[in-house]
């Protein structure tokens, strides 16, 4: 019988002496199942060295078999490496785990060049090569077998066949999703879970069902047993946290590990188990981390789970309960306040399966393009999205993988980016050119493959050669990057097209939408994947070429503008800031489109920008009443809530307001209320990750003196522990003498109020304020009576 199903995980086995893949799937008609294919079999390429006998090294790789690692087959194959011809050898083997060891002997003969593509874990090796794709829909003929391993689904399924990908079915089915957050007791700081207890495990589904989970008292053994038995009951396709690959899991799992329970939440009732890119793999569900995608989100500086449910519309923070994380534990020993607690996790919970509603589209279509499975390719940096996208578009093209080498670091020069004009401006347009890297490298055929040393002869009419740089690129043929990109593109307008014949409130628009951001961010990473030291495509060159010729456009471009009258504020990388002015930004966009054959247009309307003189250091009010910064925040590791909170108010007032008496009138109002009392000592603490060994350390430093005095009362510290302290007036005369364990400060008469006005809010607010003539003695007074409106440009 034949089934269509959805691919949600993939994952693989060794039964006997037989690899078996297993791709664990949702069915058209909603049914969770397993298909089981025992076809495929590990292999690798050797790459003999220039004139050796290909028939004796056969012979003499056969001869390299034993029973625990056999070899079933040496055959003769042609494939193309970096563009080139060659004739490889195909080393098959009975199990994956014989690869390794295979490669390791097969490196060490003389007659061997290069071992190739034995680092390709097996499974990934599967769906590359049958183009089997993650979060993709895939016919397979099949014959039902019996669940005796007792495995969470309806059926098990043997293939009788490779499964076949059907590309044009586009619907996600209807996933079960199930959102947790952990709450721990930590009355010593940074809990343990060898020491400190997890006191409330809170749940919420997409059916609308939320669940909270209590430990008694300080007893959370059956408190855990219970959450198993509730993700079991309602089975979720895909489980999301934030920061739970990081906290969560690992937390539970040495919890479990103590208490002797077992956290058997998968569909083969197995534990979580930490796998590629630090995720942590649950056989049979997606396990995504929505940290990692808040980690990319270059405008939320703070990477909170607050912070990114406010910034994605989920939820306002004035809408939720918000307790402080080093309070946790005085809420749940507090009969008064536990409810208060209670309903803080509700919060996390809600934000968590809240983000996830705005994330999982964009993840599984980037998971469908990239060839990643789900779990992974939110963990995944940008390069090994890259990498993976390619290693699937190299099979088709018959392209041999490099392997990956240990590269030193080198520079580059990057993409240009101009001095602004410095001040507050109104009415700003972003200019952005739509996938400008790609195009270049389509248009020049710039690729790892058709790069000419410098070295080799050739005609200059058969290459491109980049400007300030001097790096060629042969004109012909296609080269392996300008395919891939080339297939991008196209797909991407192919989407765009069909979605202006679609009701935007549509299903199939929405998917389609997610669908196409997927491919430009693919798109224009690949550019950066060139010049990152760990690729395998690694080439210096493409990277630098692509910038160079970047810089190139942009000039022109300014040039354009000011042609025009447009009033060119800054530019950087892609985009050019200008004073908006409608018409002229229509013409310029024409002339742009009709010279270099390139689409720019505005991305974003700034209601109000302030740019510094530095490079990369402005902020701008949008008309929905966010504000971007760029390059402003506070980067100093020994920065205060305090701090963070005066930078970003000056920003809000500066921008949405354009006073810069009132945003000194705040500063002085901050001052006056530390001197009063009336900051919570909470916005006060200092956080430092402890990163060596007490004894190892040279310097007398603020943090380090506090684990100190917390090791002294008691306190377990570890390296990797976060140590939070409050500089207080007592002590000694070194700032590091002052600093206190937080727990230990009972009262703002504490505090340095001298130190917290010198040392933190007056810095943070002259980052800003500085740019208006702002002299540190007004923040103190509070008294400047100057407009505003000098600064406009």
């Amino acid at each position: 019988m034949k089934i269509t199903f959805w691919l949600l995980d993939i994952n693989y086995d060794v039964v006997g002496d037989t690899p078996e893949i297993r791709m664990w799937g949702i069915t058209d008609d909603e049914r969770r199942i397993v298909v089981l294919d025992r076809s495929f079999r590990p292999y690798f390429y050797v790459l003999p060295r220039e004139g050796v006998d290909l028939q004796k090294l056969m012979r003499r790789i056969r001869s390299m078999s034993s029973a625990k690692h056999r070899i079933i087959d040496v055959s003769i194959v042609e494939r193309k490496y970096f563009g080139k011809p060659v004739t490889l050898l195909k080393v098959t083997c009975q199990i994956p785990a014989s690869v390794p060891k295979l490669r390791e002997e097969l490196a060490n003969l003389p007659e061997v060049k290069e071992v190739l593509e034995a680092d390709i874990r097996f499974y990934m090796r599967y769906m590359i090569d049958n183009n089997i794709v993650p979060c993709g829909w895939h016919e397979v003929e099949v014959e039902e077998l019996p669940n005796t391993k007792g495995w969470q689904v309806d059926a098990v399924y043997l293939a009788k066949e490779v499964p076949k990908y059907i590309p044009h079915l586009t619907k996600i089915p209807k996933l079960r999703v199930l959102a947790f957050d952990i709450e721990c007791y930590n009355p010593r700081g940074t809990p343990k879970p060898e020491r400190d207890p997890v006191i409330i495990i809170a749940v919420a589904t997409n059916d609308g069902e939320e669940k909270i989970f209590l430990a008694e008292d300080h007893n959370d053994r059956r408190m855990i047993q219970e959450f198993v038995k509730y993700v079991k009951k309602k089975d979720p396709d895909v489980i999301v946290g934030y920061n739970s690959n990081g906290f969560d899991w690992p937390y539970l799992l040495e919890r479990c590990s103590k208490l002797k329970v077992k956290l058997n939440v998968s569909r083969t009732d197995s534990a979580p188990a930490q796998s590629v890119y630090g995720h942590f793999s649950i056989i049979g569900r997606a396990n995504v981390d929505l940290y990692n995608y808040a980690e990319e989100l270059a405008e939320v500086k703070v990477k909170t789970l607050e912070n990114v449910a406010e910034y994605l519309g989920v939820m306002k923070k004035e809408e939720r309960i918000l307790i402080e994380g080093v309070e946790i534990y005085k809420y749940w020993d507090d009969p008064k306040l536990r409810e208060k607690l209670i309903e803080y996790a509700k919060y996390d919970v809600r934000s968590i399966l809240g983000i996830s509603d705005k994330v999982l589209p964009f993840l599984i279509q980037l998971s469908s393009i990239v060839g990643l499975p789900l779990d992974q390719v939110v963990a995944a940096s940008v390069g090994y999205r890259v990498e993976w996208h390619l290693m699937r578009q190299a099979f088709e093209y018959n392209e041999v993988i490099p392997n990956r080498v240990e590269r030193p670091h080198e520079t580059y020069r990057g993409a240009i980016v101009l001095k602004p004009k410095p001040g507050i401006h109104e009415n700003i347009a972003v200019l952005d050119f739509s996938s400008m890297y790609p195009n270049i490298m389509i248009s020049k055929n710039i690729s790892p493959d058709t790069y000419v040393p410098p070295y080799e002869k050739v005609d200059p009419n058969d290459v491109y050669v980049a400007p300030e740089v001097g790096h060629r690129f042969r004109k012909h043929p296609p080269g392996f990057y300008r395919k891939v990109l080339e297939r991008l593109l196209k797909a991407r307008k192919e989407i765009r097209d069909k979605m202006k014949e679609l009701d935007p409130d549509s299903i199939e628009y929405k998917i389609l939408n997610e669908r196409q951001k997927a491919l430009k961010v693919i798109a224009n990473a690949t550019y950066g994947y060139c010049g990152w030291v760990a690729a395998r495509w690694y080439k210096r060159e493409v990277a630098e070429a692509t910038t160079a010729w970047g810089r190139k456009i942009i000039r022109e471009t300014i040039d354009l503008a000011k042609k025009l009258g447009l009033n060119v504020i800054y530019g950087d990388t892609d985009s050019i800031f200008v004073k908006y002015d409608k018409d002229k930004v229509n013409e310029l966009i024409k002339i742009i489109k009709d010279k270099m054959g390139l689409e720019i247009k505005p991305d974003k309307i700034y209601v109000r920008a302030f740019f510094t003189e530095a490079k990369k250091r402005y902020c701008g009010l949008l008309p929905d009443g966010h504000i971007d910064v760029v390059g402003l925040e506070a980067v100093r590791g020994d920065w205060s809530e305090l701090a963070k909170e005066v930078q970003e108010k000056i920003i809000e007032i500066i921008l949405k307001e354009g006073s810069v008496d009132k945003a000194i009138s705040y500063v002085h109002e901050t001052i006056e209320k530390l001197k009063r009392g009336e900051i919570p000592l909470s916005k006060l603490i200092i956080w430092k990750t402890v990163t060596k060994r007490l004894e190892e350390y040279e310097v007398k430093a603020p943090h380090v003196t506090a684990a100190r005095k917390l090791l002294a009362a008691g306190y377990m510290l570890t390296v990797g522990d976060k140590v939070g302290y409050i500089i207080t007036n007592k002590g000694g005369s070194s700032l590091a003498d002052r600093a206190e364990p937080y727990i230990f400060v009972k009262s703002p008469k504490d505090v340095d109020v001298d130190y917290y006005i010198h040392k933190q809010i007056i810095p943070a607010a002259m980052r800003i304020l500085s740019y208006f003539g702002v002299r540190e003695d007004q923040l103190i007074s509070g008294k400047r009576q100057v407009s505003l409106l000098e600064f406009f440009r």
